[in-house]
């Protein structure tokens, strides 16, 4: 039977679930969670690395099994035989350079779906946006898809920093966004999670503005809060890279931390993991900061926060940024930033300086200043690291955020009937 107008039956699909490989784990995690608690019943349907969702909050996890070609331990190697066509498509696009789990992962999904049409009343993509959605909405299933930010500016930044045989790679591994920018123009309704990443969409993949809503991600601020009693130590900043790449500004961070290392004691701890033998590894060797830099990955929520709490302050150093999940947490945390005025991050911080010092993206002279500043002013540290808090539980919370993507939920059904 349909579920009542109150009460909606979701299948939200997430092609790569893991909240440690980036901010669209993290969505899938606590929107899921946040759907429940309005009483919705959610299933979440998922490839490798596979979500970790809420234990207790009734959210059901549906795995569409990938050959998982791209498991750290084990990369380019299929974790099992190959089954059906589907299979056969995956590897042969992998042979051939291509990154082929956003389309297989959508044609898993309809297969599963098209079976089980009548289980659900809406179907919430998370950015995989492959052809299979269009096969979706051929079943009669209302579709509608979140966008964090189009995956074209990632492109455009790699192969900006790639020379020779690499730039062919990446051409040819990015090839998907054109299936992206097909479906996302094919569908009736996308969000996104800021006011920049809804015009970087409509510039970047050709959607008309007015079929783009915005709906801000949001946290947990029983988990992130302040820790009172925890001692900061002196001159530690802290910053996430979730993916060792260009959009993420961690270059230009570790030069600008250079800076700051010559004019005074400080440590940065990196919540991400660098490619083995990769830039980033060479630049730490190159500025010789192999002793004042530590990376962690893989945290709990919790251990994250007792790491903000110890830190004196957050840098978001982002070429680009659709949202900012790290900026929010800090922020949630009670902690000042240091941030770029890439993307939306002046919408989350404040355009005017409200919880961060703002400086253009890519200025690593600028970003050494501000740290050094933010590092030698404990009022300014605690003014900004207050404002900060308060406008996260005004403004950015799961609550608020589940409610508008219901919202949106009830629109594209309605336009479906």
């Amino acid at each position: 039977m349909p579920a009542s107008p109150e009460t909606l039956r979701i299948a939200i699909l997430t092609y790569r679930g893991n909240p440690h490989c980036g901010g669209q784990g993290v969505y899938v995690r606590h929107m899921s969670k946040a759907l429940a608690a309005l009483g919705h019943s959610v299933e979440v349907l998922s490839g490798q690395p596979y979500p970790e969702l809420h234990a207790g909050c009734g959210v059901r996890l549906t795995r569409l099994p990938s050959l998982d070609l791209y498991r750290p331990e084990e990369p380019f190697k299929a974790a099992r035989g190959l089954r059906d066509s589907i299979d056969l498509l995956e590897f042969a696009t992998m042979c051939a350079s291509g990154f082929p789990e956003p389309l297989t992962f959508s044609l898993r999904a309809l297969r599963e779906l098209s079976r089980r049409r009548a289980e659900f009343d809406v179907v919430h993509d998370n950015q995989c946006l492959g052809y299979g959605l269009l096969g979706l909405r051929l079943t009669r299933l209302p579709v509608l898809a979140t966008v964090h930010h189009p995956i074209q500016i990632d492109r455009r930044l790699e192969l900006a920093e790639a020379t020779g045989t690499r730039r062919l790679t990446l051409r040819r591994w990015y090839s998907f966004t054109r299936m992206q920018a097909r479906v996302a123009r094919r569908l009736p309704r996308l969000l996104t999670v800021s006011d920049a990443a809804r015009d970087q969409i409509a510039r970047e993949m050709r959607v008309a503005p007015e079929r783009i809503a915005v709906v801000p991600n949001g946290v947990d601020t029983s988990i992130f809060r302040p820790l009172p009693g925890r001692r900061r130590r002196p001159g530690r900043i802290i910053a996430t890279a979730s993916a060792d790449v260009p959009l993420k500004g961690l270059a230009p961070l570790l030069r600008a931390f250079a800076q700051v290392c010559a004019r005074q004691s400080a440590e940065l701890v990196v919540v991400g993991k660098p490619r083995p033998n990769g830039p980033t590894t060479r630049l730490l060797g190159e500025l010789g900061l192999n002793g004042s830099v530590r990376f962690v990955s893989g945290l709990p929520d919790r251990e994250l926060v007792s790491l903000y709490a110890e830190a004196e302050a957050a840098v978001v150093p982002s070429l680009y940024e659709g949202f900012s999940l790290p900026a929010v947490e800090a922020m949630a945390c009670g902690l000042p930033l240091v941030t770029t005025t890439a993307g939306a991050l002046p919408e989350v911080v404040g355009a005017n300086g409200e919880t961060a010092l703002l400086v253009p993206p890519g200025d690593v002279s600028a970003l050494a200043r501000g740290i050094v500043t933010l590092l030698g002013d404990d009022s300014l540290r605690r003014r900004l690291g207050d404002r900060g808090r308060s406008r996260v539980v005004e403004r950015f919370t799961w609550a608020a955020a589940a409610r508008g993507t219901a919202d949106c939920y009830r629109e594209v059904m309605a336009a479906a009937c």
